[in-house]
């Protein structure tokens, strides 16, 4: 049992949600908004990903991260800011030639995939520990162990802290090797992934067994997808980590009832606080996960 929990609220993604919900932020102002909604809610940490305004997917551009990070940052609220790393590895095959990429394929290189994290400079980014079918169409998730290790050494050398987030187990067994190789500062931090097409599945035994992969001193987290979103939040504080929730992973705060970020963290402060537990602040939770910034 965890009973000082650092809570994530992934806020927006980059999936295909935009148009199923008007809660879920696009413009960089709604973004950080919705950081800093999180945040009042009791949020130790906000997930961002940058949408495109005019269309409402998911976009890589290194101006809208900054201009997210720099709203949060410029209404001084407190809260510890975690950027994705994982745009730019979208493998779709090409219908007629398979050897091609096909429409809507976005794959470039290690130093693009960080610009808007060299831009921003957050404390903590994530990593995406390995390739996986990311659903049931013809799209591969690309990240190879020579792009990963290349990105780890980069946000390294910054300061900034990977956020190792693994779908399977192969996952796990590549990132304990970037522990052992030195490309991952002490303690390291786990997100497991669960409920993903087609990664891990959300059950508290997948989950046991990941957790009993990890590196020993690591930190680590879990989160589930739509309605396994609030269990398995549950099962990892019960399991002794960290929790992750968020309209990027459930937007929904009831069956029928579309949620907001700030009604989910509320939701998931409720359910850990009638476990026994808590969900610290974001200076605790610096400390807790040595990020930049930690008092000490």
């Amino acid at each position: 049992m965890n009973y000082e929990v650092v809570l994530t609220c992934a806020v927006t993604g980059a999936g295909d949600t935009s148009g199923k919900s008007p809660h879920v932020p696009v413009t960089p102002k709604e973004v950080a908004d919705a950081a800093i909604e999180a945040a009042k809610a009791g949020a130790s940490i906000a997930h961002i990903h940058a949408r495109d305004p005019e269309t409402g997917q998911g976009s890589r551009d290194p101006k809208l991260f900054k201009e997210i990070v720099d709203r949060i940052r410029d209404s001084e609220t407190d809260i510890v800011i975690n950027i994705t790393a994982g745009m730019g590895g979208d493998w779709i095959s090409d219908a007629d030639n398979p050897a091609m990429p096909g429409p809507g394929t976005d794959m470039i290189g290690p130093e693009e995939r960080l610009a808007h994290v060299k831009e921003c400079m957050p404390e903590i980014c994530s990593l995406d520990c390995g390739t996986l079918n990311f659903s049931d169409t013809d799209m591969i998730y690309i990240s190879t162990p020579p792009s990963l290790r290349k990105m780890a050494a980069m946000v390294q050398e910054w300061g900034v802290k990977p956020e190792l987030e693994v779908f399977d187990l192969g996952h796990i067994r590549f990132a304990k090797a970037m522990v052992e190789e030195g490309l991952i500062n002490a303690p390291p931090m786990f997100q497991l992934c669960l409920g993903i097409p087609w990664g891990a599945d959300q059950t508290v035994e997948t989950m046991a067994a990941m957790k009993a992969q990890l590196p020993s001193g690591a930190s680590w987290a879990s989160f589930g997808i739509s309605r396994g979103q609030m269990p398995m939040m549950a099962a990892a504080v019960a399991l002794g980590g960290n929790v992750r929730v968020g309209l990027e992973d459930n937007i929904y705060l009831d069956r029928g009832v579309l949620a907001t970020n700030g009604q989910l963290v509320t939701r998931a402060r409720e359910i850990i606080e009638r476990m026994g537990a808590r969900i610290i602040t974001p200076q605790e939770a610096r400390n807790k996960l040595g990020l930049r910034g930690a008092n000490g």
